[in-house]
Parts: structure tokens; sequence; C-alpha cells
């Protein structure tokens, strides 16, 4: 057990040590991956070896899985730009730049030319050092494709490397036979099987573009070559205006007052009000999809109804729900502010919930629901701080009636298994070690029906969950700590909450919390960590029981 101590306090010190080198590279404005600094970030993380990464330490493999989460949150074509530059949100929309979203972490993009990718940040610190982390990793994996690649600077290993960049630079669409070989080349490259090449080959190619992962592999080796002959470097730059705007709140003021703004217009400010963190789906399927779909509501086939919205091949069926709920007192309001967090607004009065799972109650409600999208990390803060303040123009000031805040979201789990629930009695935020302690309303029982794995205990708001492992994560669940799980955004919520609350008097002292989240891996299980992939309908489940609990603790029944 000691043993066990003293690694996850090493794999601590690593944590705080890469953050601490992070933001000093933030503040200073510009660093190399090959410098001193860039080094010694490779270093802590190599040292640190998270779950999420894999392989990432072994110098003989490139760690495949962990290149696919990677690149799912990086913009397209950052394996060919040796610069990029952090940016806020300064302007580059009204231009002729052409946004790239990644497909799973909404950011924007863009491609400045050639040689430079431009990354805005809006979401705070949280998605600086995500960010960084991400790219560490890439250029640690890029590394070690150019040393098996290139004999020196500049030479070429072999004929498989000329092969690769044969294929990586063709227009011509490779035969069946043409592939395999070309695979076979790639294996050798990756120090990967064949299979396991195959696998990343079909993940990453495209419709129009089956050949993707070949010209990914090469441009990795091709910069980090360029960066090591000194003809392009590498270079990480953040913009003054960035630099200068980063904790201030601007984006969470711009985007909060949208949202009360709206609220009095329509005369909803002073209705009980509900904030609900949490997708954009779960809470308007459950109040409008059987109405909308004109189905009968039963508790027998109702997960049913959800999975069929869920599915990737249902879009006509989400329209109709949709389309029902803007007739049917739902206000969407897409996000203009750079927070990348949409909002719907509900009003239960027009809510029809005879054919819902809430029929008991004789009639709708005066209260207000406000859903907000998951926020990430330490933007957390920010929006819940500024969505609490009073709503001040230049004539007046008003306060919302916040009867209740609930969170659900996805987080890691030490002590169950994907798809399972965890209802958190504290948030233990790692780094500073602040603790928030809360009474929530939901509790286990609320869940013991469900069939799955129902976990209640203290969990635990990391910094990044692309730094855990194993080490640090076992000793939070075996010692004293006793923690269940771990997410990003429970503590900083808690502690705008309880400022709004216990200081600012902005909302009642009585306020009530409710948080649950479903876990979408387990981080201590080989094979289960966020790295092998999403829950997919796995996690229709756990969302719409959660949000039927939370729905029901509103309405009180």
């Amino acid at each position: 057990m000691n043993h066990n101590i003293t690694r996850a306090r090493q794999s601590t010190t690593a944590i705080d040590r890469l953050y601490i080198t992070m933001r000093h590279m933030f503040h200073r404005g510009t660093y190399r991956p090959t410098g001193q600094s860039g080094k010694m970030i490779q270093d802590l993380l190599l040292q640190l070896n998270p779950e999420i990464y894999g392989s990432m330490a072994d110098a003989e493999k490139v760690e495949i899985n962990g290149l696919m989460y990677v690149l799912d949150r990086l913009p397209e074509g950052i394996t060919e730009t040796p610069y990029v530059h952090f940016t806020s949100n300064e302007g580059v929309d009204f231009t002729k730049f052409k946004p790239i979203i990644p497909p799973k972490r909404r950011r924007i993009c863009y491609r400045v030319d050639a040689d430079q990718m431009n990354i805005e940040v809006t979401r705070g610190r949280s998605e600086i050092y995500d960010t960084l982390t991400h790219l560490t990793f890439l250029y640690n994996e890029s590394d070690k494709i150019r040393a098996k690649a290139y004999n020196k600077q500049t030479q070429k290993n072999s004929r498989v490397w000329e092969k690769i960049e044969e294929v990586a630079l063709s227009e011509n669409k490779l035969s069946i036979k043409e592939r395999d070989v070309a695979l076979m080349h790639l294996s050798t490259i990756l120090g990967r099987t064949f299979n396991e090449t195959q696998i990343a080959y079909k993940y990453f190619g495209t419709e129009t573009d089956k050949d993707k992962f070949f010209r990914i592999i090469y441009w990795m080796g091709k910069t980090s070559q360029q960066d090591l002959s000194a003809f392009k470097r590498r270079e990480i730059t953040f913009s003054p205006i960035l630099r200068e705007r980063i904790g201030h709140h601007i984006v969470g003021e711009k985007w909060a007052n949208t949202i009360k703004k709206v609220l009095l217009e329509q005369n909803l400010i002073h209705r009980p009000l509900h904030i609900i963190s949490a997708n954009m789906h779960s809470v308007s399927n459950m109040l409008y999809a059987f109405e909308a779909l004109k189905k009968e509501f039963s508790t027998t086939g109702e997960f049913d109804t959800y999975k069929e919205l869920s599915s990737t091949k249902n879009k006509a069926l989400r329209e109709s729900v949709q389309n029902y709920s803007h007739k049917n007192g739902l206000t969407f309001i897409p996000d203009s502010s750079g927070t990348n967090i949409d909002i719907q607004i509900i009003d239960l009065q027009k809510v029809n919930l005879k054919n819902t799972a809430f029929s008991k109650l004789e009639k709708s409600p005066d209260d207000v629901l406000l859903v907000m999208d998951y926020a990430f990390g330490e933007q957390a803060f920010e929006v819940m701080d500024e969505l609490l303040k009073p709503y001040k123009t230049k004539s007046s000031s008003t306060m919302m009636n916040v009867s209740s805040v609930s969170i659900m979201g996805k987080a890691g789990i030490l002590c169950g298994k994907k798809g399972d629930i965890m209802v958190p009695t504290s948030h233990i935020v790692e780094g500073p070690t602040d603790n928030y302690v809360f009474d929530n309303e939901l509790k286990a029982e609320d869940f013991q029906k469900s069939r799955l794995g129902v976990f209640e205990g203290p969990m635990v708001t990391v910094l990044g969950t692309s730094l855990q492992n194993k080490d640090v994560l076992e000793y939070f669940k075996n010692s004293s700590w006793k923690a269940i799980g771990l997410e990003m955004e429970g503590g900083h919520y808690q502690k705008a909450i309880q400022i709004a609350s216990k200081i600012r008097s902005h909302i009642s002292p009585d306020v009530k919390v409710m948080y649950a989240y479903y876990a979408s891996d387990n981080p201590l299980e080989t094979g289960s960590t966020l790295a092998s992939g999403g829950l997919g309908l796995t996690g229709v489940k756990p969302t719409y029981l959660i949000t039927k609990m939370i729905l029901k603790k509103i309405f009180d029944i």
C-alpha cells in the first residue's frame, strides 16, 4: 500500500508540474514542443503515462487508440501544420476562412495557410490544457514515426517510408492488393499488427478519402522530421487578446445576458426557475416525444422510443419532436457568444403532461425549465456564476427566482462499469483540493429499480480526464476518500452555486441541488477507457433514468 501511495504522490506531483508549466507557457505567449519547455511537458506526460494514451511511453509502438481519440478532438489538418496559434474570438468568423470543427469537440478552428492552424479558445483554461495535452501526445507519436522513417535528420530510412509517401501524396485510388501491401508497410512503421493497422485505416477513412490514414501518418512523420532538421520548427503561440481575456468571464457574461433577456421578454424571469445542465435531447424528448410522434406513453416501451430517437438513422423523428416542442412552450437559444453552450427554455404551462411519465399531475406547473448544454471543465464556474447573477440593465436589476439546479453528466467510474449511475455526496477538486459537500436531492435508492449498478459517494473533479493514471485513481478509490468516480465540472458548478447562495445572496440559500452521472468509461479497466469508444445506445437508459428522476423531483411527485 505504501508503494502505491508513493506512486500516486509521484503522479500527482507530475500533474501539478504539468499544469504549472503549461500555465507558464501560456502567460509567456509561445513555446516550441522540441524546446526546453516543450520537452519538459512531454517528459512529464510520459512520466504520468495516462491511461487514455495507452502505450504512449513505448518507444517502439505508436499508440493507435489514443491517436483515434486525440484526432477526433483536434481540427482536420493539424498533422500538416507545424504552427498552432491559440486565439480568443477575435473576429475571424467575419472573414473568408472556413471554420473547422473537430468531430467530437465543439471548438472552432481555422486553417490560416499550409503551415498554420488557429484554434479559438472560448471555454476557459481547461480547454487550453486539454488541447495542449493532446498536442503533446500527437507530437510524441510523430517523433516515434520519424524515428522509424528516417535514419538521420533528412535521410529516409528505407523503401518502406518511400512507399507510404507515394500513397500519401498520390491521388490515385489503390487496388485491394496495393492497399494491403501499403498497410503492411505502414504496420512496420507503426510497430503494430496488420490487423490493428487495418482497423485504424477503416476508422479514419471517409467516403471521399479512404486512404486518409496514410496521409495522417505521413504528415506526422514529415512535420517531425522538418522540426528536427530546423526546416520548419513546430511552435505553439497564444494571442495577446486571449491572454488578456482568459479568466475574465467576458464570454460567459454575454451568454448569460442573452438568456436573461429572453426570460424577461417572455415574462418568465419571475417564475420558479429550474436550471438543468444536461444534453439537448433527453428533457425535451421526455416532455414532448410521445405527443409529437402520436404514440401512447407506456412504461414498458418508454426506453425503446428514446432509443429510436437516439439512433443516427432517425433524423426525421427527431425533427418531428423538435418542431412540435417549438410550438408548445420550448424556446431554443443557439449559442452566439462562443461558449458552445446552447439553451432550451421550457414554459411548463404550455406543456401537455398527460401523455408523459408525469401524467399524475393534475395540471401543468407554473415552473420554467432552463436546460443548458454541457460546459467544459473550469468553464462550468464561469457560466453558472454569470447565470445566477441578477439581470442588470441601465434602468433595473432583476433577480431570478431559482428553485433548483441540477447537473446531469457523463463521468468516469472507479467501482463499476460503463452505463452505471453515480450519485455524488461531495466533489473533491483535484489540484487545489477544494472540497464541496452538499445535500444532494438525488439518492442512490432513487435508482434501485433500474437494474443498473448505482453507486453513491464522493466524486473527484479532475483537472483533465486525459491526464489521469491508475496510481492516482486507485488512491482516490481505495484510500479514505472512497471516491466512486471522476468528472470535470461538478466542483466548479458547486463553487458557483455556493458563492451565489451563501455569499452574494443572488439566489435563495435553500435552493435545491441535484447531481447524478452515468458512466461513460472506467479508466481503471483496460479496454474501457474513453479511447475505447463511446457508449452508443447503452447510454440511453441511464441518461433518461436520471432525466426522469430530476423532473420527478422538480414536479415533486
